[in-house]
């Protein structure tokens, strides 16, 4: 399917849930619990992000909630996913969204929204997505892709970063995906400036500007006898008896 979106504005995206699942599809009745997001336009950070903590209805599974530590007596205030959705879709619609490993946060996004019976809302179907993972994959393969390996990788600070975090994650993912993009922009003439002369140039125009600087007697000297010398060895083919 063709998206019409803006090329121009990026939106990094990053998610955590109360389950973990290593295949990117949303199993066990896991849920959504954080949504991070940092816009990037033109390739430059513009403050404009989006941060939301949900509520899952359901309990955090251990070996989640020791990855990015948010517990549910801190989620039983937060707004459901159906209450936010709207505000979500708004934010993300027709841009690019960067994602790391993308079928999880995808999957698992969608799934939100048939839960809510909005099963015709997909991301796929509004964003045009770029998965890091892949791009790493093409460019390091063989190595250790996760996001820590490529921080390391990158020189990309993470020394405060104790927890996983959705929004600190989409903020750290953006700066790797900047470094792993980097690239020489093609330069665009204008046409109307850069142009050629309407009258031709004279030809006698080249003559005048042209200085021609001749060999003195002594160089011609020189020169022929270094030509003899080589012609001796059997290693001239520009000698000219008869010239010479």
């Amino acid at each position: 399917m063709n998206i019409l979106y803006n090329k121009h504005r990026q939106i990094v995206l990053d998610t955590e849930t109360t389950g973990i699942n290593l295949q990117g599809l949303p199993y066990e009745g896991h849920r959504v619990i954080e949504i991070g997001a940092v816009e990037i336009i033109n390739r430059r950070f513009t403050g404009n992000n989006f941060h939301i903590y949900i509520n899952p209805n359901r309990k955090i599974n251990m070996k989640a909630f020791e990855i990015h530590g948010i517990s549910n007596d801190f989620l039983k205030n937060k707004p459901l996913f159906k209450n936010i959705y709207k505000k979500f879709i708004n934010y993300i619609n027709k841009s690019e969204l960067i994602i790391h490993n993308a079928s999880f946060d995808v999957g698992f996004l969608n799934h939100e929204f048939s839960l809510i019976n909005k099963k015709h809302i997909k991301l796929d179907n509004m964003c045009n997505i770029i998965d890091t993972l892949s791009i790493a994959r093409q460019l390091f393969p063989g190595k250790k892709n996760n996001l820590d390996s490529l921080c390391d990788r990158y020189k990309v600070n993470i020394t405060n970063r104790k927890l996983h975090s959705a929004i600190l994650d989409a903020k750290i993912l953006a700066e790797v995906y900047l470094s792993m993009t980097q690239y020489q922009k093609k330069i665009i003439f204008n046409k109307k400036k850069y142009f050629l002369p309407k009258k031709k140039i004279k030809a006698n125009f080249y003559k005048k500007s042209n200085i021609i600087l001749k060999a003195n007697k002594k160089e011609i000297i020189d020169h022929n006898n270094y030509l003899k010398n080589m012609k001796k060895k059997g290693n001239c083919i520009w000698y000219n008896k008869k010239k010479n």
